[in-house]
Parts: C-alpha cells; sequence; structure tokens
C-alpha cells in the first residue's frame, strides 16, 4: 500500500522509530492508570499533530483540511447518508492532493509530498471505515453529548501519531475501546521489539541487494525477466520491513492488531513468497488494506466486484499511468488464476505431475506478481512502454490468452 513513493520509506521509518519511545511511554502511564482517557485523546491527537506538523511541514495543512471536514460530515449527517457523503469527499479531496502535487515542479529531494499523499490515503481508509461503522449501526455517536466529547475522539482516532504515517487499519471500535479501558491490560513491547528486528533484517538484506540491481541496469531479450524480478524483490523487502515496522510502533502504543488481522505476520511473509496462486498473493498482500476494499467495494459492487476492486484501487494510490496499468492487469491475472488452476490441477494425477504442476505455478506467480509490482511502480508512460514491450510481458500475455481460451470452455472455479 500505502505509499506513492517508494524512495519516501527510509525517512518515513525514521519518523517512525522516533515515536517508538513515546508511544511506549503514553501506553505505559495508561496501562497503570495515570492518564483519564480524555488526557489519552488529546494526547495522542496532539502528538498526531506534532509528528505531521514535523514530517510534512506546510503540506500538513492538507491532512488536517480533510479532517476537519470529515469529522464535521459524520456528526452532522444522519446514518443512512453518512457514507456516501465521507466517501464522495475525502476521494474527491484525495484526488484533487494527488492531481495537484504531482502537476507541480517539486524538487525531487523533498518526501513532504509523498508523505501527505500517504498519510491522506491512511485517512481515508479510517475515515470510510468509519463512516460505514457508523452506517451499518455498528458504531453510534451519542447526541447525548457535547460537540467537544463527540468530536474529539473521532480527530484523535483519525489523527492519532502510532497510525498517522503508516500501519494496518485499527477499528474506530477497537480505538475506543483501548482508549476507554486501557488500564485493564498491559501488552508486552516484547513483540513490537521482535518486528523491529525482524524490519531492520530485512532492511539489510534489501541494503545488500541493492548493489547487485545497480549492476543490472538495463536489460536485453531474456535477462529482463531477471531485472523485473529483482526490482520486485527490493520493492517487497521495503514493504515487509515497513509493514513490521509499522505494526511494532501499533504494538508499543498498545493498539496491536489482534491475531490475523494486522498487514504482515511470519506465516503471510511464508505464504507471499511459496503460494503458486497470485490470487492468494493479492489477498495475503497488505492484508488490513485487501480487507478494507473488499468491504469497501467488493461486497457493495453489484457486477463486476473483482474488477471494480481494483479499479479503485488505482484510483485510490493516484491514477498514474504504471498504478492503473497495473492494477487492471493485476486483476485480469487473479480472474485468470481462478479459472486456469482448476484446468491444470485436473491434469496432474500422478505424484510428478503434481510436483511440476506446483513449481511452475510458483515460478509464474512470482514473475507475474513482480511485473505487476514494478509497473505499479513506474510513473511515466516511457517506462511503461518499456516495461509493456520487455519480454517480462510474455508471462501476462500468456495468462490473458489462456483465460480468453478458458472463458469459453467453463465457468470459474474459486
Amino acid at each position: 500500500m500505502h505509499w506513492a513513493n517508494l524512495l519516501v520509506l527510509c525517512p518515513m521509518a525514521s519518523y517512525q522509530l522516533a515515536a517508538f519511545p513515546f508511544a511506549a511511554a503514553l501506553h505505559h502511564l495508561s496501562a497503570s492508570g495515570h492518564l483519564s482517557p480524555t488526557a489519552r485523546y488529546v494526547s495522542l491527537l496532539a502528538g498526531g499533530c506534532l509528528l505531521a506538523s514535523t514530517a510534512m511541514g506546510s503540506y500538513a495543512m492538507l491532512l488536517f483540511i480533510p479532517t476537519a471536514g470529515s469529522v464535521l460530515v459524520l456528526l452532522s449527517v444522519s446514518p443512512a447518508r453518512v457514507h456516501t457523503w465521507v466517501f464522495s469527499l475525502q476521494m474527491s479531496w484525495q484526488t484533487l492532493c494527488h492531481l495537484g502535487l504531482r502537476s507541480q515542479e517539486l524538487d525531487p529531494q523533498d518526501i513532504r509530498p509523498a508523505v501527505i499523499l500517504s498519510a491522506t490515503m491512511l485517512l481515508t481508509q479510517k475515515v470510510t471505515s468509519l463512516a460505514l461503522d457508523i452506517h451499518e449501526g455498528t458504531v453510534t455517536l451519542q447526541p447525548s453529548q457535547g460537540l467537544l466529547q463527540r468530536a474529539l475522539p473521532l480527530c484523535s482516532y483519525l489523527l492519532f501519531f502510532p497510525a498517522l504515517l503508516g500501519g494496518p487499519l485499527c477499528s474506530f471500535r477497537r480505538f475506543q475501546a483501548q482508549i476507554e479501558f486501557s488500564g485493564t491490560s498491559h501488552r508486552p513491547l516484547g513483540a513490537a521489539g521482535r518486528r523491529c528486528l525482524c524490519a531492520l533484517a530485512l532492511q539489510a538484506l534489501r541494503a545488500g541487494l541493492e548493489g547487485q540491481l545497480a549492476a543490472m541496469q538495463g536489460c536485453a531479450g531474456l535477462s529482463c525477466v531477471q531485472s523485473t524480478w529483482t526490482q520486485a524483490l527490493l520493492f517487497k523487502l521495503a514493504y515487509y520491513s515497513h509493514w513490521m515496522l509499522d505494526e511494532a510502533l501499533l504494538e508499543a502504543a498498545g493498539f496491536g492488531p489482534e491475531a490475523g488481522q494486522g498487514d504482515l505476520s511470519g506465516s503471510d511473509l511464508w505464504m507471499l513468497e511459496t503460494t503458486n496462486r497470485v490470487a492468494v498473493f493479492a489477498r495475503t498482500w497488505n492484508k488490513s488494506t485487501s480487507r478494507w476494499l473488499r468491504r469497501l467495494i467488493f461486497q457493495r459492487c453489484p457486477a463486476q466486484p473483482l474488477l471494480a476492486t481494483f479499479a479503485f484501487s488505482a484510483w485510490w494510490h493516484g491514477l498514474q499511468p504504471g498504478q492503473v496499468f497495473g492494477f487492471l492487469c493485476w486483476a485480469i491475472m487473479v480472474e485468470a488464476d481462478y479459472r486456469i488452476h482448476p484446468f491444470l490441477r485436473a491434469q496432474a494425477v500422478s505424484r510428478g505431475a503434481k510436483l511440476l504442476y506446483y513449481g511452475a505455478t510458483w515460478l509464474f506467480t512470482q514473475l507475474i506478481i513482480a511485473y505487476i509490482l514494478v509497473a505499479v511502480e513506474t510513473e511515466s508512460f516511457a517506462e511503461l512502454h518499456l516495461l509493456w514491450t520487455s519480454s517480462s510481458s510474455i508471462l501476462p500475455l500468456s495468462y490473458s490468452l489462456a483465460l480468453l481460451l478458458l472463458l469459453i470452455k467453463k465457468p470459474k472455479q474459486n
């Protein structure tokens, strides 16, 4: 997910690490009963405003304005219409931010525009998720309370600093429960420490591989496949390490995700690297965002929900050429995956054939995902054209052709 430009990840990691002692101290005070719920809301909100101002500078206003507007809508619009209003206003604002910032001649060394775009995307996740909760009746805002009493938890949730720059989506109900009843449980810091060590190990591995990629600049023929796979590996290692770091910060602050609800666990990492199914990779990659997209788009779309989900994901990420191409390609590959695997499994009868089936489809999945990740990170038509005309396009085109042939033969089997 979550970042418009991979180059911004390292500076963002430094901000996340700097927030660790504050998150741990705040959680300790909360768990020991030294802070009231109101003080916790204020502390998390103040920390978020401070972090946003430090990391984004004047661009932080692009985050504060939609936050204030969303809170106003959540408090004033009826539950039946709140989701429509919030979704329309937030996605309109986010799209204007993407288009406006990218139309300007910005300093390539200035990371603040990329940071604000990332934070705005995360804000969209939180505010639309909360609006759906209100619309479905699982969250109720007490009208009997004063305006400030109702607005403070909402503002704190949308801007609380452990999840401002990253992290799996934390529901408002879980956030509120942790604030109101944080004195009843104390989460150890050991889990956060282990996640930090894993993140540092992945970053070290990525740094060691960067030199090899630098020596492979430019490709011809089938060597483009290896170059694309190596680039994608660097992207994956960067995302894996930052998802772990994000979850570690939430753990330190006492908002760690429930089992199986985070972005990346050890079992998820194993699944991502060993699965032979493009569809399984798509569901496991950035899991909290996948669940959010499923709830927001897939389960609510009456026609072509798979295509609509990936198309919306391209919109949410910013509608750059590579993002549009990459996510639509991903949708086609998932649809092809649903149909190709039942067909191949039916042909693999002997043990040797089954091993060949798994090994070949694992390799195909790795190369297709690598192609998609590199496409999504591509920012210009020229770079996208080079990728499209390279030998790396052979497998995606083959899967697309297989999908067309199988569509004629039989219906989809999941």
